[in-house]
């Protein structure tokens, strides 16, 4: 008798979609183009392209392959994708010091990271202000705090455009948390 495969529950985390009325792609194509790829159990989480699935494969850069071709196939779009399992999203969240969050005194962003440009060397050229900017780095994701007053003195944005920057996709650290505890009830 054939043994059932365990699922794993992962959450696919899409960079620059919907943002500024580029790329835009509805969360209802997408949770359908994950069910047409064979995910399982598919729950999609607010409009920047974050959905939680299950899936017994236990390669990470499969999924990633997968997903980024199912969507160029479906939507005629070059999305990159970051995938991470409930495990590695737990890990990320254990790293963030729990009074950082966003609201109207703080900036805390989550940068989760392709496996490229997760490297000591590549963190490290990241530029920053150490006056203003906090930065956290853990297998996987580069968490960055900064005081609202202080954010015209980060150096952390004028990343944009650069190789680590593409590499990456950031999510506020109420969406992160958030993830994590759909992710724990699935």
């Amino acid at each position: 008798m054939k043994q059932a495969s365990k699922l794993t529950t992962y959450v696919a985390l899409l960079r620059g979609i919907n943002v500024g009325g580029n790329t835009m792609v509805s969360m209802k194509e997408l949770k359908s183009c994950f069910e047409d790829l064979g995910l399982r159990d598919v729950v999609t989480y607010i409009n920047s392209g974050n959905i939680i699935f299950k899936d017994s494969r236990q390669s990470t850069p499969a999924l990633v392959r997968l997903i980024e071709s199912g969507i160029k196939a479906r939507c005629k779009m070059e999305i990159r994708v970051v995938v991470k399992t409930r495990s590695d999203l737990a890990a990320i969240c254990k790293k963030i010091p729990t009074d950082w969050v966003t609201d109207k005194l703080m900036r805390t962003d989550v940068m989760f990271l392709r496996d490229e440009v997760d490297k000591a060397e590549t963190i490290a050229a990241v530029p920053a202000n150490p006056a203003v900017d906090r930065l956290v780095h853990v297998k996987g994701a580069l968490i960055w705090n900064v005081s609202r007053k202080d954010y015209g003195q980060s150096k952390v944005p004028k990343m944009v455009g650069s190789s680590f920057y593409k590499n990456m996709t950031a999510r506020n650290v109420n969406t992160t948390r958030k993830l994590l505890e759909l992710m724990i009830g699935t």
